[in-house]
């Protein structure tokens, strides 16, 4: 019996892969044989993300890539698929926070630097795979990631929140729109998980003291907590798994 599972001849795309949950799920992706590239704006982070990943002995790219500007997302595109020859999974992780100011004091200008991000950069990402899936004509697998924030509303976080709120959105309709051609399209929505975006509000003392006993699991999530999620959204497993907002997090949002 064909394993499911097996990414041998697979070529993935993950942004924000240099670190954090992008990281983790390039990673377990690699480890399951398939070909990846990591884009991310950070060239020391992209190299070492790289050397972890030739680790598991495939293919591996990295470009340098700022998802919130058209003309690099398609560049980086066409230079991933020219390198592979193909594209099958995509994963449109790349993400900022926000300054953390008052809803009332937040400048327009704040707001539109993370959607740029976050949802712009996730629009333009996802839009150059689905161009690509469709011109190969043999389907494929998108995922966003969003976060709880999207559902639970994040105060002095108003960007993020309704940046990763609408992801969700765009996602459904990329899957409702594109299933004919075997497309499918997912949102994975992560709880509270040690990243370095994370971290200085996770390592607060008066944070975990409110908000830990709260998690079901009894800790904080890992990146490594996504990375046999991200295999599963690539393979064929999930052939039948579409227009999906998969949350992990512990038991938070039921406790």
């Amino acid at each position: 019996m064909t394993n499911p599972f097996d990414l041998s001849g697979h070529v993935s795309v993950v942004t924000g892969g240099n670190s954090g949950i992008g990281l983790a799920m390039a990673d377990a992706l690699a480890a399951a044989g398939a070909a990846v590239c990591i884009w991310g704006t950070n060239g020391e982070r992209n190299d070492a993300a790289a050397q972890r990943l030739a680790r598991h002995g495939g293919q591996v790219l990295a470009l340098r890539c700022d998802v919130g500007d058209e003309d690099q997302v398609d560049e980086a595109m066409a230079r991933t698929t020219a390198e592979f020859g193909r594209l099958d999974s995509c994963f449109a992780n790349a993400g900022i926070g926000g300054a953390a100011t008052r809803f009332t004091e937040t400048e327009l200008s704040e707001f539109r630097r993370v959607t740029r991000v976050n949802l712009d950069g996730a629009f333009l990402t996802l839009r150059a795979a689905a161009r690509r899936l469709l011109a190969q004509g043999e389907g494929g697998s998108l995922v966003g990631t969003s976060s709880l924030a999207a559902q639970q509303g994040q105060p002095r976080g108003q960007a993020y929140a309704a940046s990763k709120a609408a992801l969700i959105s765009m996602i459904k309709s990329i899957a409702v729109e594109l299933g004919r051609h075997g497309i499918r399209a997912n949102a994975v929505l992560p709880g509270w998980v040690s990243t370095p975006l994370a971290d200085p509000l996770l390592n607060s003392e008066a944070f975990e003291r409110k908000v830990l006993p709260r998690v079901p699991a009894g800790r904080w999530g890992a990146p490594s907590d996504f990375g046999a999620l991200a295999v599963y959204l690539a393979s064929p497993a999930s052939a039948f798994h579409t227009a999906d907002a998969i949350t992990v997090d512990g038991g938070y949002v039921s406790f």
